[in-house]
């Protein structure tokens, strides 16, 4: 009977790890709005299960009034254009329905993320808006609110962060080799960074650089094919890693994507890594005027920044991407989703869409890391975008690689404008694993300080498998221009996973809940101030996120 107990065993534990290294589903598509009114050029969840979506003015009209009915003087490219349509709205999830929001001035190619309490702090973009700072607050009926304090300089193409003290770091854009703190103190203007000086081609491929806050507290900033750690209260460039080999460029327009992979709770958060997928030649956008367009970048590459001597190990891709979203998954994997595989960024300068969403296990052996999901049926190309939900689905929006909205059906390689918003499920949501998602019942804190102990509750229907179980923590992205924004993970650690309630369903009707004792992060280094979504993971499945506030 020992033998057959042990066998049971070990077979449980072979198909939880089979479970969560592959499920067998590639993950399904669904269409959630035809029509949004604006195409999704821009793009944020907030903590009340809205996403915000905007584009600007430069598009010309869009396919929604403006709430309150009145034009406004653009400042677009044509003076004294009157735009009677928003250009902005949120898409509430619950209910799958649209209210446009008001913009004031032209927020084209801009950037944006949430700081400690909801807000989110957009900065930048076109014309009349390239010194604007904006505030959206997560409420019921808020609107847009324009700050009375601007940047210091022009921002277009500029990425922002946030700090451990709540500031916003915003840094970059055409023709901008500094940063810049929202707010700023009293007599501050930019700070200068020759490293985007130096990281500029003809093709300006330093634009959108990525920034990953390190948790050590210094940004890790990269540019072109380029990459430096930052300590941006100094100014002083710490490190300088290698060049990640190749000829491609990684920034916009040649747009390709970062992640910093999960940080673990485990090793203490020390072990940060950074994920860069896909790209363009630098010389892909000049031809692409050409009406020639050249392969995309085929490659990943992958750093650990805490290494002696930090080098980038590469890999490669199921197919080429440029303009692809990364986005980080609640069990720690990395989905790629939209794009092109010839091309660039840029207006018409794509060819061939990159249908299928791939799957980046990072914790697999090399070689066996991607897996090649559904392919959608819409284009996603310049102006799209990708974020996680609290259904750990993946909303996807916008596309509209025109100089303005244009419906036209696609010929010759033309792509239409995209309002539409679908919902990408990843293979964990299969309906064949419904049943057997963990639900969490109840969190100790909703707000939590930082290093303090946190008991979470879930549920469990079918067999618990030790040592498949985690907790996550996601922070809300900012997605624009395959760039997402504030995207942070941390797998907190684990002290201890109890039954606390062993009811069999078949007799009471209960489910058995378990109890997990784990701590909060450290310090605002690892995870600022701010809201998270709270995951439990078992064997590969993720519960049902529960928003919480880190104090």
């Amino acid at each position: 009977m020992g033998r057959v107990a042990a066998l049971l065993a070990i077979l449980l534990l072979v198909y939880a790890q089979e479970t969560s290294a592959e499920l067998r589903s590639p993950g399904t598509w669904k269409l959630l709005v035809d029509n949004a009114g604006i195409s999704a050029m821009h793009m944020v969840l907030t903590h009340n299960n809205k996403v915000i979506l905007f584009d600007g003015f430069s598009s010309g009209p869009s396919n929604i009034s403006q709430p309150s009915g009145e034009c406004k003087n653009t400042g677009s490219r044509i003076p004294g254009k009157l735009d009677c349509s928003a250009h902005s709205v949120e898409y509430d999830v619950a209910t799958n329905t649209i209210r446009p929001l008001t913009i004031y001035t032209d927020t084209w190619c801009s950037s944006a993320v949430t700081i400690a309490d909801g807000t989110l702090v957009q900065v930048g973009g076109l014309n009349n808006g390239s010194q604007t700072v904006r505030h959206l607050a997560a409420c019921q009926r808020c609107d847009w609110v324009e700050s009375r304090q601007r940047l210091a300089v022009k921002r277009r193409f500029s990425s922002s962060h946030l700090l451990p003290d709540n500031r916003v770091i915003v840094v970059g854009g055409r023709g901008q080799f500094s940063y810049e703190f929202v707010p700023r103190q009293d007599n501050e203007g930019v700070h200068e960074l020759s490293f985007l000086a130096e990281t500029n081609d003809l093709s300006q491929d330093n634009l959108y650089p990525f920034v990953h806050l390190t948790p050590d507290g210094n940004l890790f900033v990269f540019a072109n094919s380029d990459s430096i750690l930052l300590d941006y209260k100094t100014g002083k460039v710490v490190k300088r890693f290698p060049r990640m080999p190749g000829l491609e460029a990684r920034n916009y327009p040649s747009s390709g994507s970062s992640v910093m992979l999960a940080l673990e709770g485990a090793s203490d958060y020390s072990d940060a890594q950074i994920l860069v997928c896909g790209g363009a030649d630098p010389y892909n956008y000049a031809q692409a005027s050409r009406g020639n367009f050249l392969n995309a970048s085929q490659n990943c590459g992958r750093i650990k920044l805490g290494d002696a001597s930090p080098s980038w190990a590469m890999e490669a891709m199921p197919m080429p991407r440029v303009m692809g979203d990364m986005l980080l998954l609640p069990t720690g994997d990395v989905l790629i989703i939209n794009g092109a595989q010839r091309g660039t960024a840029g207006w018409r300068s794509a060819r061939n869409p990159a249908l299928h969403p791939v799957l980046y296990k990072p914790n697999l052996k090399l070689y066996n890391r991607f897996q090649t999901l559904t392919a959608a049926s819409r284009p996603r190309l310049h102006h799209s975008s990708a974020i996680l939900l609290p259904d750990a689905s993946v909303l996807v929006g916008g596309s509209n690689p025109n100089g303005r909205y244009s419906f036209a059906t696609a010929t010759d390689g033309v792509y239409p404008t995209d309002v539409s918003l679908e919902v990408f499920s990843p293979p964990y949501l299969d309906s064949d694993y419904a049943a057997r998602r963990p639900s969490v019942t109840s969190v100790s804190t909703a707000s939590p300080a930082h290093g303090t102990r946190l008991t979470v509750r879930y549920r469990l229907r079918g067999h618990f498998f030790p040592g498949t179980t985690g907790v996550a923590l996601l922070a809300p992205p900012f997605a624009s221009h395959a760039v997402s924004m504030g995207q942070r993970m941390i797998r907190l650690p684990l002290h201890n996973v109890t039954l606390v309630d062993d009811a069999p369903a078949s007799i009471s009707g209960r489910v058995p809940t378990y109890e997990i004792e784990t701590t909060a992060p450290r310090s605002a280094s690892v995870a600022p101030s701010g809201y998270y979504m709270l995951f439990v993971v078992h064997a590969g499945l993720p519960s049902h996120a529960t928003w919480i506030n880190l104090m």
